[in-house]
């Protein structure tokens, strides 16, 4: 047999065996048939051995520094070769020095981190933080919004993902964040946009009684549902009405941050301090299971005499802690934040508006760093999406084919209901980001039909 049938039979092994042992994540299980990755190097991904995408996905918008780092992985090779599980009631030299590192990145005032092994279980443990510091009940979340598929974490999201797990956590409510673009309040300008949001979030405070609210739980920059970037004014406003109310923030940075706005979080671009803040994802770009809540001063102080009713057995787990320490150094000595920022202002933003002009199916591009949305539409003036909310099957064609259209050009987009986003590693060259960008351009040329229907 050959290097290459070899190889063959062991793709399709993984395949099978994916398909007979493995249950996936969101998804009917006989409809199941993987693409296996078989090599991934910087921005590239290779799948069944023989064909080569460049990646606008960042997989699930985590893959922050790359594929393969080799600096990275040397990091975690090495780990590999200290004390390799440490329970969280002893310290551990990776886990202490990435809370250190972690906490000198945010916002001043933020003190500790509890660790967790993924973004919903710091969600999850945040609004529990949160309800105990304040000894309130309520907790109020955005709708188009995700937060995780743990009990809380789903029944604080505001998207169709909740539907399946209701009835979920008691005292959960939600309200409607700004998007200027598809305005529930029916605004013309960003300004109204933020005013009205703000009127609509003060009237849901007071008829649900601020004194019955520990927290406004809020993704940054909303990820999955549209990229959504507050217009000005509106988080500094939320965070008004929390300190009137002695309610606490806690932002959602799972996706938005780790440079993905180009700044180490995304609340750097608004001024705002969070009293409690989730992560996960970028931090290590997913190469080892981590993520955690960055608490305020206030909130640690709650538990310095009263035990935390909370903990992971892996909380804190060196070997992720250490992939983490050594991914904020590659961040810092390789310039990866100011990357972003480049991509972002100098290509993405530029390059996109381009599109939209060219493009009868575009309605609208926005975004920060190297987390951009390209919205699609049937009709740019009544802003008609171009398949439905929340759209299945054949309503969902349209978008079907766009991403056939990607991947037929050697790209692999991110798909979330009428829009493709524009996420691919921070580390992604100029040269690579111009040429996803062409091919982007192309396959929209594939469904601008849809539009001149």
């Amino acid at each position: 047999m050959t290097d290459a049938t070899v190889n063959a039979a062991a793709i399709e092994r993984a395949r099978s065996d994916s398909k007979e042992y493995v249950f996936t994540s969101w998804s009917a299980q006989d409809s199941v048939n993987p693409a296996v990755v078989t090599a991934a190097q910087g921005s590239r991904v290779t799948l069944d051995g023989d064909a080569t995408y460049l990646d606008f996905a960042s997989q699930l918008v985590n893959v922050n520094i790359g594929y393969q780092h080799p600096r990275l992985v040397e990091a975690i090779k090495a780990a590999c070769d200290e004390v390799l599980t440490v329970s969280p009631a002893n310290a551990a030299a990776s886990r202490s020095e990435a809370a250190r590192l972690i906490v000198e990145l945010a916002p001043e005032g933020m003190e500790r981190v509890f660790f967790t092994n993924g973004g919903a279980e710091a969600v999850e443990n945040a609004m529990r933080m949160a309800r105990l510091h304040t000894g309130r009940q309520k907790v109020l979340a955005a709708y188009r919004s995700y937060h995780g598929a743990t009990a809380g974490a789903i029944t604080l999201t505001g998207e169709p993902r909740r539907w399946g797990s209701e009835p979920g956590y008691p005292g959960i409510v939600h309200f409607w964040g700004p998007y200027p673009y598809r305005s529930p309040f029916h605004s013309t300008s960003q300004e109204e946009e933020t005013q009205r949001a703000l009127e609509h979030l003060a009237d849901t405070i007071m008829v649900e009684g601020g004194h019955t609210i520990a927290a406004i739980v809020l993704e940054t920059v909303v990820g999955t549902n549209g990229i959504l970037v507050p217009p000005p004014g509106y988080l500094q406003g939320v965070r008004a009405l929390c300190d009137e109310q002695g309610i606490l923030l806690i932002c959602d940075e799972v996706m938005a941050g780790f440079g993905r706005c180009g700044e180490w979080f995304a609340v750097d671009h608004f001024g705002v301090r969070p009293d409690l803040m989730a992560f996960a994802k970028g931090v290590n770009s997913g190469y080892v299971p981590i993520g955690g809540v960055i608490m305020s001063g206030d909130v640690v102080d709650s538990f310095r005499t009263r035990p935390y009713p909370g903990g992971l057995t892996y909380s804190g787990h060196p070997l992720a802690c250490a992939s983490v320490v050594a991914s904020i150094e590659i961040f810092k000595s390789e310039g990866v934040i100011e990357h972003a920022r480049h991509l972002g202002e100098d290509i993405i933003g530029p390059e996109l508006a381009k599109i939209a002009d060219r493009h009868p199916v575009v309605g609208d591009v926005r975004g920060l760093g190297v987390f951009w949305a390209v919205e699609l539409v049937r009709d740019k003036e009544t802003r008609e999406p171009l398949v439905p909310f929340n759209a299945s099957g054949a309503a969902a064609a349209p978008m079907a084919e766009f991403a056939a259209a990607c991947k037929a050009r050697g790209l692999l987009p991110f798909i979330a209901g009428n829009r493709t986003h524009v996420v691919p590693p921070l580390t992604i060259t100029d040269a690579e980001l111009t040429e996803g960008l062409s091919i982007l351009d192309d396959a929209l040329g594939t469904i601008d039909h849809y539009a001149d229907a």
